[in-house]
């Protein structure tokens, strides 16, 4: 099992970039495929960006392809959203998720949820 703690969320206005952060709990971090989602208020749950065990397969949704990039450290337990030329219909609770992997991909569905990290653009 993996614990999620996602942080780097915040009030930024359009045009800004802000870094996500998740950090992973356990020694095989880098045995599990990560993405990260988000949901505004009101709307269903949505897929961002995704990244295989070892960062060499990514996933990205139109809505963050140009903008966003997802990465890994697998010796810090940690992977990131970089987030760049935000926009207002960014703003919303950003979570980060992990599946089990044996192989070198990244997937739809996944097991570990963190709580999530706000992320705010004004206009």
């Amino acid at each position: 099992q993996v614990q999620l703690v996602e942080s780097g969320g915040g009030l930024v206005q359009a045009g800004d970039s802000l870094r996500l952060s998740c950090a992973a709990s356990g020694r095989t971090f880098s045995a599990y495929a990560m993405g990260w989602f988000r949901q505004a208020p009101g709307k269903e749950r949505e897929s961002v960006a995704a990244i295989s065990r070892s960062g060499s397969n990514t996933y990205y949704a139109d809505s963050a392809k140009g903008r966003f990039t997802i990465s890994r450290d697998n010796a810090k337990n940690t992977v990131y959203l970089q987030m760049n030329s935000l926009k207002p219909e960014d703003t919303a609770v950003y979570h980060c998720a992990a599946r089990p992997s044996y192989s070198d991909r990244y997937y739809t569905t996944y097991d570990y949820w963190g709580q999530g990290t706000q992320v705010t653009v004004s206009s």
